[in-house]
């Protein structure tokens, strides 16, 4: 059977682990919300009201497409693109297609961070391989300006960094709904996360500070994973009612 995402990927490797996705997620929660085409999300009415179940839908398009054959993960792009014509449609405006290039980037991104903050460094070769096939992701959307190569792509990505993020009242608001939905705890853990694993543009936006607590709680939990008490410290930090979707993390 042939594949999107051969087996033996880097990507099924970072993208099959709860604890990758976590850093992946929390990213993505920073730079969502500084994004200047975040209106878009607010548009339906759901990102506000349901933040984290949002963000959790995001992965879990992207996990299908790594994890599945060739043709069902086609299938799953262009479910994607629909649904992104529709609210089009229904705005009567189109989404522009830096805003396209924009999320691509982030999974680029986190993906390789997240994984270096809990694993290991990625070589080149490695890096490669998560740009090749979220590269293959926007061309079957039909994308336009997106970059050939890996080495293009951290030009560009800097350049998206640079121009395309601000702190809007969307931004403050976002945050607010974060803390609404996570409470007091998981929102300060939501945040440290985001000081580990986002770019400096983001948190220097974000006002995030440079106060690294969560550091010695890494290492603990990385300890964790050794004596196979990570799902419950997961668990612990994660609201009860996403349980389902954070016990499907885990490939």
């Amino acid at each position: 059977m042939e594949f999107f995402v051969q087996e033996n990927s880097i990507l099924r490797k970072i993208w099959g682990k709860g604890d990758t996705i976590i850093f992946i997620f929390a990213g993505a929660a920073a730079e969502f919300a500084l994004n200047k085409a975040v209106d878009w999300l607010y548009f339906t009415g759901r990102l506000p009201a349901d933040p984290i179940g949002r963000l959790f839908s995001t992965v879990t398009y992207a996990r299908k497409i790594i994890f599945s054959d060739y043709n069902t993960a086609l299938e799953h792009i262009d479910k994607i693109t629909a649904i992104h014509n529709t609210v089009e449609k229904n705005r009567g405006a189109q989404i522009p297609d830096w805003a396209y290039r924009d999320v691509l980037f982030m999974l680029i991104d986190y993906s390789i961070r997240s994984y270096e903050i809990l694993e290991k460094k990625l070589s080149e070769a490695e890096k490669n391989e998560v740009f090749d096939v979220f590269h293959r992701v926007g061309i079957r959307m039909g994308l336009t300006g997106l970059p050939r190569t890996y080495f293009e792509w951290i030009s560009m990505r800097e350049d998206h960094l640079n121009n395309n993020l601000e702190c809007s009242h969307f931004t403050l608001d976002l945050f607010h709904q974060y803390k609404k939905h996570l409470g007091n705890f998981r929102y300060a853990l939501l945040k440290q996360g985001q000081l580990l694993v986002v770019p400096e543009k983001v948190k220097n936006l974000l006002a995030l500070g440079n106060i690294y607590w969560m550091k010695p709680i890494l290492k603990i939990y990385k300890l964790s994973r050794l004596l196979k008490l990570n799902n419950y410290v997961r668990n612990a930090i994660l609201p009860v009612k996403y349980m389902n979707q954070i016990k499907d993390l885990d490939v």
